[in-house]
């Protein structure tokens, strides 16, 4: 399979079809119009249109600067690029991906979805959130919405007729939602009028879409402080008449944009609700159920920000790759104190090869822990006993992971790109700068990294029943330590073995610290347990994936060695492959993992200067 400048094709396959099987989800009648013919010509549409589509819009978009908004008008203009992307991915369907075919989808499991969705996001992630905002909003229409609401609302928006947005960051009311002032007020006639100030929106205005439909929290007038007192509206750009056709423009204007970092292709609105005590809102569910109804999307988008990360990283990581196949400069390190050697290419230096395996092991751990938690939430809606449950345990205790471990883990990735270029790489002329640039948000939004490792900490591990979600991870890593034995060698395995080890001291300490009422020692350790359990969960991955890749790997080359062996690698591309990822895993295992100890003994020394340290200590930068 062709490598492309995004996603490597051939370890998409290897993770979705010889680690998770997933053609095995054939058998459910769920997924019984599908066979793996489609899933294959699914995949390769989803990589034709990322590459000829979002790929070349997603610099063109950067350097023409992205949106632009209109103050007169209080439009917002998307660039040409974005436009034709989004035609071409709603024309082949990719919108409704995941919709049932009941409703005019393609019924597709979120295994494979997520798979697609790895391309359009390494392709250009800006330009796929009008379409993740867009299906995100029809999502909680169609969970929490009347039958009329439903039809009135999702046909379009599933079509990409319309877009959506979910609008709940005020400007004193960010991670704290509870202290938003969006203000709604019952009518006669049921509705609501909505009046305030919502920013960091992002879809919030374009103009690819005849309508756009905001999900908006607010408080109903009366209602108690706090989260409690939330409830969720449907706020239409235009209101929609009977007939389903566009009415009077509702009572809400865009504002203004953000100039930002990166991403800038994506529209990131500030929006006015109701200046003319006009804007008509419409309750979505119960009142007071706001916070409930949102966190459907909230979840949804966190794993979906792991696979933006994910996207950035996989494309910074190929580029690289590909400069440092072709940038010739200096001799090789064992001829260098000869001047009349060749110049090599920079991928035969030490360092360089160093720093390719270091994101060559990072990137494929990001696909199998995404791949992994898509499969998982397949499994949970397919099976409805102990096993649902299971599963279901699976992806509450990895989405933190999914979304705070590969954002932060993505930024460092697009850095290493950077470095490989050298200066070049710090110029806009190549496109590796514009990848650390987009990818810094993702550690940023949906929930900001530190909020992540506390609902990891505290609600997915401490106040879990009997740490139930934990332990089902824990004994799942066993069995991979068990298969490996006898296939891994024995070095990499007890590494992954103590690893498990240390991690049960640690959550030990946790609970034991709960136990006590030691909350803030528990608190300022959520975000180095978190780093660390995302580079446990990768370790456990890599191990998995050797007990395929290493016997996968002898039945090609069988007992060949040296010359002979590299001889075959070099002329064999599934030789390649196979030993390109058992080198990866090997490497993550056997260094990159030794890292995991010393922040395992970090946490487990249960130092507290954080917790004596007050606001004086940091007066270095205040005026007397």
């Amino acid at each position: 399979m062709a490598l492309n400048p995004l996603v490597d094709s051939r370890d998409v396959r290897f993770v979705l079809f010889e680690m998770l099987e997933a053609e095995k989800l054939l058998q459910y009648p769920q997924f019984s119009h599908l066979d793996k013919e489609t899933f294959e010509s699914t995949l390769e549409l989803a990589e034709k249109i990322a590459v000829n589509y979002f790929y070349p819009s997603n610099a063109q978009g950067d350097k023409e600067g992205g949106c632009k908004y209109n103050p007169e008008t209080k439009e917002v203009t998307v660039p040409e690029g974005v436009k034709a992307a989004l035609k071409a991915y709603n024309e082949a369907g990719f919108l409704s991906m995941r919709v049932s075919t009941e409703l005019g989808g393609m019924g597709m499991p979120h295994a494979i979805a997520t798979a697609c969705n790895e391309y359009f996001e390494a392709g250009n992630t800006a330009a796929h959130m009008y379409a993740g905002l867009t299906m995100g909003a029809a999502y909680l229409i169609s969970l929490y919405g009347t039958q009329e609401q439903t039809t009135t609302y999702c046909p379009k928006m599933i079509a990409g007729e319309w877009g959506g947005s979910m609008c709940l960051t005020e400007p004193d009311a960010g991670t704290d939602v509870g202290n938003l002032k969006t203000k709604a007020v019952r009518q006669p006639d049921g509705t609501y009028l909505i009046s305030g100030q919502k920013i960091f929106i992002s879809a919030g205005e374009q103009d690819m879409a005849s309508n756009i439909i905001h999900t908006v929290l607010a408080r109903i007038e009366g209602d108690p402080p706090g989260t409690k007192g939330i409830s969720i509206f449907i706020v239409p750009k235009y209101r929609v008449n009977p007939d389903g056709s566009l009415g009077q423009r509702n009572d809400l204007v865009c504002t203004g944009i953000e100039h930002k970092m990166g991403i800038k292709s994506s529209a990131t609105a500030s929006l006015s609700f109701g200046d003319n005590g006009k804007c008509v809102g419409y309750l979505l569910g119960q009142e007071r159920q706001g916070m409930q109804v949102m966190f459907n999307l909230m979840n949804a988008a966190r794993i979906e920000t792991g696979i933006q990360a994910m996207g950035q990283s996989s494309a910074a990581y190929l580029h690289a790759v590909a400069y440092a196949r072709g940038r010739i400069q200096g001799q090789h390190f064992t001829q260098m104190l000869n001047p009349e050697s060749p110049k090599v290419v920079i991928m035969e230096h030490p360092d360089v090869k160093r720093m390719l395996l270091w994101m060559k092991g990072y990137v494929e751990g990001m696909r199998m822990l995404v791949y992994f938690n898509a499969w998982c939430m397949d499994m949970n809606h397919l099976l409805h006993d102990d096993a649902g449950k299971k599963y279901n345990g699976m992806v509450e205790l990895l989405t933190p992971i999914v979304k705070a471990g590969i954002s932060d883990a993505s930024w460092l990735v697009t850095a290493e790109a950077i470095q490989v270029y050298g200066g070049y790489g710090f110029c806009s002329d190549y496109p590796v700068e514009q990848y650390a640039r987009d990818t810094k948000i993702f550690s940023i939004y949906e929930g900001a990294n530190g909020i992540q490792s506390l609902d990891l900490t505290f609600r997915k591990i401490i106040m879990n029943p009997d740490q139930y979600n934990y332990k089902t991870w824990r004994d799942l890593t066993r069995e991979t330590i068990a298969a490996a034995k006898g296939i891994v060698e024995d070095k990499y395995t007890a590494k992954v073995e103590k690893g498990l080890q240390k991690l049960d001291e640690v959550i030990t300490m946790l609970l034991d610290n709960s136990k006590t009422g030691k909350f803030m020692l528990i608190a300022i350790q959520a975000t180095p347990l978190e780093k660390a359990m995302f580079m446990v969960v990768l370790a456990w991955l890599h191990l998995w994936s050797l007990v395929k890749t290493i016997p996968k790997m002898k039945e090609i080359v069988g007992d060949a060695k040296g010359e002979q062996r590299q001889k075959m690698v070099d002329e064999n591309i599934e030789a390649a492959y196979y030993s390109g990822r058992v080198l990866s895993s090997q490497f993550y295992i056997g260094s990159e993992f030794a890292k995991y100890f010393g922040m395992i003994d970090s946490i487990l020394e249960g130092e507290t200067a954080v917790v004596k340290a007050s606001s004086s200590v940091f007066s270095g930068a205040l005026e007397e």
